[in-house]
């Protein structure tokens, strides 16, 4: 799955606007102003002040160095110095007639401070001097009033202005702290420019033309409303991961002229009780006011998850009550016309039954990897920004990537580029994409591990064993590489081209099994010793032959039964669906099929044992060998892969095509010829 375009984009949630944020700092910013204002700031002006005793201030006034006193009833009192006596004062020259002071003290009571002041004006009323200017007032500080009484109060009611619409524009911005329960679906109009449509989506042609049908009949619903047809009223694409199942709803979303909601599954749970369920009417009651609309749900089995088959869940769990919702939206007593809902998941079997039943998702569009033809297709999409050089062959390339999804396809090629570009190369090469597939399917390298000689000859011996069987087996992967070079967790790799088919035998099982079981035989045949690189090999081997026994019906003992469970219904049951006596029976098959391939295997190596030693001796010289060294050895396999026959038979269709095009036009050629001459023969010139 590929997407043409590399300029389409997934839409930009919107981010909340700054004018709020503004206004907030603005208004803490000024908080903080005021109390320091208050608590550090010059209260008095910008002249000297300084705190004394009582005593020093009654000599201050009795020299007549004191210009008026300000006392407060808290005993306070503030007494402003004469511009002439500033330097006896303060011991510092002061600025002339501007010099300003002030002095601070406590005096003992406002009676005793009344007389004393009295005595000396009247004293220097005697002598012909002014008296001193005293002010009794009260002890009101309005700034401090304002921050301890009032501003508390408004910063608390801001901040609740503040959280209640800054909750909201984390998840979409609708209604803060009050609006939770509203949907946070994201709109998609026709009016977009760069949207998506179905000739921007390679392959997928089977879940094209079941979405386009209901495109068509949102574009035309007279059509099929004429001859009593309805349209399903869901469609659930399922899938594994990274085969393009939302780029598939954003083709929808571009190709529909109606309304197109979008949201993710987890997007309807929230630590809030209830908050999933009132998301999911809302989000109903929008499309419903602008139906016909398409509402997409992605990942649905976040919230579509069988209900009451965990151990920890319960009547009111969040999750069970979104559900339940979202199936009365889908089909339940109120009427959901021209709504169509889309959904996508990977995990299709975890998903409630009452969810997919008919009326709710009327059909399961299976989005699968893509085979052969559409690989290349995807590489065709992919590789079309790409400078390549006269060495890149796609029809190579598809057929390397068996079980690689759109977008596994889209990390190899990049991945590709970057290789060219660390090797200062100005185009990529067929090595570059080798490398990238090799990087994504292996690991990474890591040639600075060191191995000793005997290591190094083991693990040789135990890839060649690999590399001999499934050359010489009929329905073994063929090979394509085989490395002795450490990667990733793996201390040697071998990596083959899976067929490609539709049903599996046991014949192809079990010459699977024996390539399986290749490395371990080689290396007990050859070198009369078993390693721990077998873990990988055997565990997969051991769980193919349990399947061939259990789930297959492939043993002699239990034909034609299977313990399968496609439903789910034992996953967390306490008991198993078969007797002690039959899971002996299993346990017993199981190991009889991997002896028999074990000792084919070791038949085979026998067989062939020069040719063995060959290529593992290649291997330790060289490290990597390729199919081509393979068969230089062991000469070439008598059996066409089925890959080449497919790109075979496609060649050879679309050679017929072109060659039956001239066909078709030649007899309108003649008519029209013969037609030209009847015309001249009634109407000569």
């Amino acid at each position: 799955m590929a997407e043409k375009n590399s300029k389409n984009r997934a839409p930009k949630r919107q981010q909340p606007s700054g004018p709020r944020r503004w206004i907030s700092l603005f208004f803490y910013t000024l908080a903080f102003a005021l109390l320091g204002f208050y608590l550090f700031g010059d209260k008095e002006g910008t002249g000297a002040s300084k705190e004394l005793s009582y005593t020093k201030l009654t000599a201050y006034i009795e020299a007549g160095a004191i210009e008026k006193i300000e006392v407060t009833d808290d005993l306070q009192a503030k007494a402003t110095v004469k511009p002439q006596s500033y330097t006896l004062v303060f011991g510092t020259q002061g600025d002339g007639e501007k010099a300003k002071g002030v002095l601070r003290t406590q005096v003992p009571s406002i009676d005793e401070f009344s007389k004393y002041i009295d005595g000396i004006n009247a004293t220097r009323k005697t002598n012909g001097l002014a008296a001193v200017d005293v002010k009794y007032t009260k002890s009101h500080d309005y700034w401090y009033l304002i921050l301890v009484n009032i501003l508390p109060f408004v910063l608390i009611v801001l901040f609740f202005i503040y959280m209640s619409r800054g909750i909201g524009s984390g998840g979409g911005g609708v209604g803060g702290i009050f609006g939770v329960g509203k949907a946070q679906a994201q709109l998609f109009d026709k009016e977009k420019k760069d949207k998506v449509t179905f000739e921007d989506v390679a392959g997928l042609y089977g879940a094209k033309q079941e979405v386009q049908e209901i495109v068509e009949f949102l574009k035309n619903p007279k059509r099929y409303t004429e001859i009593g047809a309805k349209i399903p009223k869901g469609a659930l694409l399922v899938g594994p991961p990274g085969t393009g199942k939302t780029l598939l709803a954003k083709a929808v979303a571009g190709e529909a002229n109606v309304p197109f909601f979008s949201m993710s599954g987890s997007d309807f749970v929230e630590m809030f009780v209830g908050v999933g369920a009132s998301r999911v009417r809302d989000l109903f009651r929008q499309a419903k006011e602008k139906a016909p609309a398409i509402i997409f749900i992605d990942e649905i089995d976040a919230i579509g998850r069988a209900r009451g088959k965990g151990v920890m869940t319960g009547g009111n769990d969040e999750r069970e009550s979104t559900l339940n919702q979202l199936l009365t939206e889908m089909d339940g007593f109120g009427t959901n016309s021209g709504v169509i809902i889309l959904a996508a998941t990977n995990r299709a079997d975890v998903l409630d039954a009452a969810l997919l039943r008919a009326g709710r998702f009327d059909r399961q569009i299976h989005v699968e990897l893509p085979d052969l033809q559409e690989r290349k297709e995807i590489f065709m999409v992919h590789l079309r920004p790409l400078k390549l050089d006269e060495t890149v062959d796609i029809d190579f390339l598809s057929k390397q990537t068996p079980g690689f999804s759109g977008a596994d396809i889209a990390n190899v090629c990049n991945e590709a580029a970057l290789i060219a570009a660390r090797g200062n190369r100005k185009k990529i090469g067929k090595q570059d994409f080798m490398d990238a597939v090799d990087r994504i399917v292996g690991g990474l390298e890591r040639k600075n591990k060191i191995m000793t000689e005997e290591e190094k000859k083991s693990i040789a011996f135990h890839e060649a064993g690999h590399a001999t069987i499934s050359w010489m087996l009929r329905w073994a992967n063929p090979l394509v590489k085989v490395t002795i070079v450490p990667r990733g967790m793996a201390l040697g790799a071998a990596w083959y081209l899976p067929e490609e088919r539709q049903l599996t035998n046991e014949e192809h099982i079990l010459d699977e099994l024996c390539s399986l079981l290749g490395g371990r035989a080689a290396e007990q045949l050859f070198l009369e010793q078993t390693s721990t690189g077998a873990l990988n090999d055997l565990e997969r081997a051991t769980k193919q032959a349990y399947a061939m026994v259990a789930y297959y019906g492939m043993s002699d003992k239990l034909k034609d039964v299977s313990f399968y469970d496609s439903t789910g219904r034992y996953e967390y049951g306490f008991t198993k669906p078969y007797s002690d006596e039959t899971a002996h029976i299993i346990d017993q098959e199981t190991q009889r099929i991997i002896a028999d391939q074990m000792a084919r295997a070791k038949q085979i190596l026998t067989e062939h044992a020069d040719g063995h030693h060959q290529i593992a001796q290649l291997l330790i010289e060289r490290e990597v060998i390729t199919s081509e060294d393979v068969e230089r050895i062991l000469g070439p396999r008598p059996w066409k892969s089925r890959g080449d026959e497919l790109l075979e038979a496609n060649a050879a269709i679309a050679q017929a095509e072109q060659e039956a095009k001239p066909k078709k036009r030649a007899p309108r050629k003649k008519k029209e010829e013969t037609q030209n001459t009847e015309n001249n023969e009634t109407n000569p010139a």
